[in-house]
This record gives structure tokens, sequence and C-alpha cells, in this order.
């Protein structure tokens, strides 16, 4: 998901992209007329290519938001999760002369793409099965936390960094939430105020023990349920930041339900079966709960051209002021 800047993913560009994926499916060993569809477009526009028994998942990389350092960084924590095997996730298809990134020429502008192979599954449902779901991402929160804390990062690792300025201080990453589409004067004002509260409470919690690499966005869309397995989706995210950040994360356009409290100790109790929780966990978890909307609410404002951002709308700015006014009457 990344901050304000042009329409970008209009119907003009995606055929445009699409041409050009065709031009470089060679690259993977897969011919040009090789049947094509799009599966999403959010920070990324990724499409699904098959041809036979060659099944990928090509993702084109936004312009302007990571570099290539930051993508090759990426992919190389996916390598090392997989090595390691820590969770299940899809495999990097590097191309047949072992490229991992590749560079696409759009009219004299760089795009950047890389490969997955394909994963069956489905994102999992809000319906009664939402509680066992989060209880087995709970362990898989924790099993990436403890890889994170002990692995060896490359030479050159580097990647984006998730805390209050970069999310909704100085240095937005996904645009201003002053900016939150239909936002009037009164509820600027409330947002505000809700954003100083959060930095206050945000302090205490930024210990170098509670700080690290995590996925960022692991939110149901980034989840393919098939059977009892959970295979994550979409590393385009993970950077450094708060731990716990990630429960945020995870109920992400979903923060409204009344089933949030169960989804918490559900995460939480599966969290407890591979790692402890901190003290004060379940507070915290409300904070970044907070955070995340807020930081969603200006990434909608400043994507309107993507399918998620339509969907959500006016209505969304509106769910978030419910929800800061219940979140600061809650601060006391």
């Amino acid at each position: 998901m990344r901050g304000a800047g042009r329409v970008l993913y209009d119907a003009e560009y995606l055929t445009r992209i699409e041409d050009l994926i065709r031009v470089h499916l060679p690259a993977w060993g897969l011919p040009p007329d090789a049947a094509l569809s799009l599966l999403s477009i959010s920070e990324n526009a990724t499409f699904r290519a098959t041809s036979g028994a060659r099944d990928l998942v090509l993702r084109v990389y936004r312009p302007g938001y990571h570099t290539p350092a930051e993508i090759r960084s990426e992919l190389a924590w996916i390598e090392a999760l997989r090595a390691d095997d820590i969770v299940p996730t899809p495999r990097i298809i590097p191309t047949l002369d072992a490229r991992r990134l590749v560079e696409i020429d759009d009219g004299g502008t760089p795009r950047r793409m890389a490969a997955f192979a394909f994963v069956p599954g489905a994102e999992p449902q809000e319906g009664e099965d939402l509680p066992r779901w989060f209880r087995h991402l709970g362990g898989i929160h924790a099993r990436l936390h403890a890889h994170a804390r002990g692995w060896a990062r490359p030479q050159g690792f580097t990647r984006k960094v998730w805390d209050f300025e970069s999310m909704l201080g100085a240095r937005p990453l996904w645009g201003d939430f002053r900016a939150a589409l239909g936002l009037d004067a009164p509820g600027r004002v409330l947002l505000e105020r809700t954003a100083g509260v959060l930095k206050d409470r945000l302090a205490p919690l930024s210990r170098p023990d509670s700080f690290g690499l995590i996925h960022a966005d692991l939110r149901l869309a980034n989840l393919l349920a098939e059977g009892e397995r959970l295979t994550l989706i979409d590393f385009d995210d993970c950077g450094f930041s708060w731990f716990l950040y990630d429960f945020a994360a995870a109920v992400s356009f979903i923060e409204q339900s009344p089933r949030l409290p169960e989804l918490k100790a559900a995460w939480l109790a599966g969290y407890r079966t591979r790692a402890p929780v901190p003290a004060g966990a379940e507070a915290a978890l409300d904070v970044f709960v907070m955070l995340r909307r807020m930081l969603l609410t200006a990434w909608v404002a400043s994507h309107a051209e993507t399918p998620t951002a339509q969907a959500m709308g006016v209505g969304y700015t509106d769910g978030t002021l419910a929800l800061a006014e219940g979140f600061l009457a809650r601060q006391g």
C-alpha cells in the first residue's frame, strides 16, 4: 500500500503494462501469448500467467515506492523464511538466466517485476472460522518475529521504517491523514487530537526489544487458506516496526467488527503457543489498531484509483472518526 501521487492504475496504464509483461514472459520460459489475468491492484499490479504446466504470479511494482535495493531485501527475507522453513510463502521464481528482479522499460520509465509460484487458496472469510484462523495467525506472527530477531540480514539489506513519523507524522509514507475523504474541520481536529494521543502512547512501547522486521500487512487479503494450511503472500510492505503492530495489520478494514475482542484473544492465544507476550500487550494492541486505522485512512485518500480505496470511500473516514471517539474516551 503508498503516498499521494498522480492517478496511476487507469485502464491505459494496465493495458500498457500487460503488453510489457507479455514481451518479458519468455524470460521465465512462457510464450508471449500465455493466458494472462489481473489478480489485484493495491501498491502493485499483480497478474497470473499460465501456459501448460507453468503457472506464475507476476508482480509489477508501483513506481516511486520502493528502491531496487528495498525490493531485493524483501526477496531476500522471503528466501530466508523459506530456507529456514519458518512459514509457508510462495517460492520466488527466477528468470531462466537467474534474475529475481527484472527491469522493464515503460516508455523510458523503469518498472520492476518479480515472479512467484502460484499457490492455491482463498482469503479467510469473516465467518465462524475466523477466530480459528486468527489463532493460527498469532502463532505465525510469533515465528516470524523470532526469525527476525535472530536472522543475520545480508549486507545492504534495507527496508522502510514504520514508526509514528512515517505513519502519521512529518514524513508520512502513505499520505496525510488530514486529506481523508470527506473529512470536515471538526473531524480534522478529532483526528489530530487522536494522533497526539497515539504519539504519547507509542513512546513507552518503542523499546529496542519491541521493534524489528515484520510483515506489516498480513491482512486477510494477504492470506491464502487451503484446508488447514495458511500461506502468507505479499511482503511488499515488510519493514521495521513494532512487533505487536502485526496484529493491527491483520484486522485491517475490519477494525469495527464486533468480533474484534474475540479475534484479539484468539491471536494472543496463538502467539503464546510459540512465544511469550509482553506485559501490557492487550492495551498496546488497541493503540496499534487505532494507529493502523488512521494510516489506512490516509492510504485510501492517496490511492483513490485502486479498487480497495474505491470500495472504502467516504464511509471509511466516517468509521475512523467513530473509532477515534471511542479510542479517546477509553484513554481517559
